[in-house]
């Protein structure tokens, strides 16, 4: 089956495309967690009697499977609408802030990744890891917010011609008949 084909069968299915977005939202809220039980460690404010490394060894893995079940069925969904998704200013947005996410990574390995062995077992990262924190909640934070937005601003309901300009809304139930007024006799000769 090529993509076209498997979009049309997930966007026509009553049953296929709820379940790939509610698989992509338990996927969204592992990514979101799991970086949130990170975020708050350099911060300082969960967890800061263990090992940075320790914990976060623990707990990407589980990031890294959710991102990829994540991005998974965001590509799908993305198939069964794309010039509709491709267009929407909050599906544009949340694609940014997703790479906004991968810099702001990048960033934490640059500084405070660097000199983990100096401060693991600290209470909080130094300045670089808690700025990237803060960064980092306000970006995911961003994203499930947009992904919500682009549910509200997109639909795969087929498009109504808007009502002529000259239509009387006044007028608009002149014609219906009530049950006060006499029927009109069936015409002769039937």
């Amino acid at each position: 089956m090529d993509i076209a084909g498997l979009a049309t069968r997930i966007r026509d299915s009553s049953y296929i495309f709820p379940l790939i977005e509610s698989t992509h939202v338990f996927g969204l809220a592992m990514v979101f967690g799991t970086i949130a039980i990170i975020d708050l460690r350099l911060l300082g404010f969960a967890s800061s009697r263990r090992s940075f490394k320790r914990m976060a060894s623990d707990t990407l893995k589980w990031t890294w499977v959710a991102f990829v079940i994540t991005a998974a069925t965001g590509a799908l969904m993305f198939t069964t609408n794309a010039s509709v998704y491709y267009h929407n200013f909050f599906f544009r947005t949340k694609m940014l802030m997703l790479v906004l996410a991968g810099i702001n990574m990048v960033a934490f390995e640059l500084t405070a990744g660097r000199s983990i062995h100096r401060w693991d077992n600290a209470p909080a990262a130094p300045l670089a890891g808690k700025t990237t924190a803060v960064l980092s909640l306000v970006i995911w934070t961003s994203i499930i917010f947009l992904g919500r937005e682009i549910g509200f601003t997109t639909s795969r309901a087929a498009v109504i011609a808007p009502p002529p300009a000259d239509l009387n809304f006044d007028n608009l139930f002149d014609n219906i008949p009530t049950g006060d007024s006499p029927q009109s006799e069936p015409p002769k000769g039937k």
